[in-house]
């Protein structure tokens, strides 16, 4: 599941969103229907998971988190409580809730970013905010694509 692009779409009033009909072909492809929408770590966004994929990710921190760690296990309540499942209606569009909407500054107008086996959802502005000038893309590429 590669999941490319960059596509702009609004929120109706009560948070509805269509995801892009080209996200929508993939995961009918590789017979995924439900996902997971949470706000990413790192960036001031939202990511939805396939529920294969966020069940790998949750395997994954899971393998390396000790129940018996007070401080891994506030981590991992941290990551699936803020956690939603969602489902696409019968015109691909899907709820935003208005918590996740707020803790990213979604109003209307939102961009889809494909990043592989997840799709980003950005208000639009941070989104241009979030992006490298080209000059420092060129730069950052090179020196990762010169590391040996």
């Amino acid at each position: 599941m590669r999941f490319l692009g960059n596509i702009e779409a609004k929120c109706d009033a009560k948070g509805r969103v269509f995801l892009p009909a080209v996200f929508r072909k993939i995961l009918q492809g590789s017979g995924e229907e439900s996902l997971v929408l949470r706000r990413d770590v790192f960036q001031s966004c939202l990511v939805l998971y396939p529920e294969s994929v966020w069940n790998e990710q949750l395997d994954a921190l899971r393998s390396r988190l000790n129940r018996w760690n007070s401080q891994h296990q506030q981590v991992y309540r941290q990551f699936v409580a803020e956690a939603e499942v969602v489902t696409l209606d019968g015109n691909g569009r899907f709820l935003i809730s208005r918590r996740c909407m707020k803790a990213v500054d979604i109003e209307s107008d939102v961009r889809f970013i494909g990043m592989g086996d997840t799709i980003e959802i950005w208000a639009v502005k941070k989104a241009e905010e979030s992006l490298m000038d080209d000059k420092a893309f060129g730069e950052a590429m090179q020196e990762l694509l010169n590391e040996e």
